[in-house]
Order: C-alpha cells, then sequence, then structure tokens
C-alpha cells in the first residue's frame, strides 16, 4: 500500500503556521509543521507524495536557501512558496528552485488548497511513472562525472556530435556513456529520461 500524501509547512510565524496547519487539517490533508528550515530538513526524506509550503523570509534560512538545499540533495517534491511580497526576480528564482506557485499574502484559502491538491496529484503521478524519487536519486549518484555531463546535454536537447564537441570526445564514446547512464537509470527512452531527471536537476 503506498504511503499517505503530506503536506509539510515551514514558518517561523506561529500564528501564520497554526493557520496554515488549521486549515489544511480541515480539508483531511495530513500535516506536520516546523519552525525554522534547519528543523525541516532534519525530518528526512517523505516516503510518500508530498507538497512544501514555505515562507520566503525567515532567520538563518529563507525559503529560497531552503530550495536550494533540497534541490541540491534531490529532494524534488513540489513546493509553494508564500511572501508578502511578490518582486519579480524572488518569484522567477522560486519558479527555476521547483517552486509550482509562488502565492502573496494575504493568501486565498480556497486557492491554496487547489494548488496543494494540484501538487500532490503531481508528486503522486510522478511517482506512478517512475517509482521512489528517493531510488532514482541513488541511481544518479551511481553516474560518473563524464556521464553527468553526457546527461545534461541530453536534458539540453543536444544531439550526441554536439555533446561529442563540447566535450572534446568522440560521438562514439558519447553513445557508449548514453547508453551506460540510461541502463543506470532504467529508462529505455530519452522522453522518459528527460521527465524523470528534469526535476531533480540541481539549480
Amino acid at each position: 500500500m503506498s504511503a499517505e500524501s503530506i503536506v509539510f509547512v515551514v514558518d517561523d510565524d506561529d500564528f501564520q503556521r497554526r493557520m496554515l496547519c488549521d486549515l489544511l487539517e480541515s480539508v483531511r490533508l495530513k500535516v506536520e509543521d516546523f519552525a525554522s528550515a534547519q528543523a525541516f530538513l532534519a525530518r528526512g526524506k517523505p516516503e510518500g507524495p508530498a507538497c512544501l509550503i514555505v515562507d520566503l523570509r525567515m532567520p538563518e534560512m529563507d525559503g529560497l536557501e531552503l530550495l536550494q538545499t533540497l534541490r541540491a540533495r534531490l529532494d524534488n517534491f513540489p513546493a509553494i512558496m508564500l511572501s508578502a511580497y511578490g518582486e519579480i526576480p524572488t518569484v522567477v528564482r522560486s519558479m527555476q528552485l521547483g517552486a509550482v506557485d509562488f502565492l502573496t499574502k494575504p493568501v486565498n484559502h480556497q486557492h491554496l488548497l487547489e494548488v496543494v491538491r494540484k501538487a500532490l496529484a503531481a508528486d503522486q503521478h510522478q511517482r506512478d511513472q517512475f517509482g521512489d524519487p528517493r531510488l532514482l536519486a541513488q541511481r544518479l549518484e551511481t553516474l560518473t562525472p563524464r556521464e553527468r555531463e553526457v546527461l545534461e546535454g541530453i536534458i539540453q536537447g543536444k544531439a550526441n556530435k554536439a555533446i561529442a564537441y563540447e566535450l572534446g570526445t568522440s560521438v562514439r564514446t558519447v553513445e557508449t556513456h548514453r547508453a551506460n547512464l540510461m541502463r543506470k537509470l532504467e529508462v529505455r527512452v530519452v522522453a522518459d529520461l528527460v521527465r524523470m531527471v528534469l526535476p531533480l536537476r540541481r539549480t
């Protein structure tokens, strides 16, 4: 049986955090809340579909730094950024780090619930297609540095010839690396490779 979906709430404001938890629990969503990014990071990876709601401005480690840390350790579950300020550069950076939405406070509760449901459904779909992301992360760690370079080229849509030119090697060598990395990641076609790996790229 698959693990239960869970929503994580990370906000240093006790009132705001409790309000969000009450809202989510009112529609029977499982919730865990944390007063700091560090406390959340110590929690470990979720076993089932997950969604993160995180405040942008927090002491010591803010929301953007938290997202960057999660992507660096290959935690790719969807995140929703909350902020009283909606500066365009911050919104763009949030999206680059994998946020599925950037909501300004005060948050429309109905809209937030809709975004959360879509985020959980997207994470479940990703798991249904490619399995437990923790296992995928382990497979990625088995790639050699050169295989990672070839993988990056594939993700960018480059042909083998272009990748070979950039890496200063032969097309046949690139083809060999490509076959090896696809075998290690347990995919057969490039389209699946891109859909599987793109959410896990370090940004």
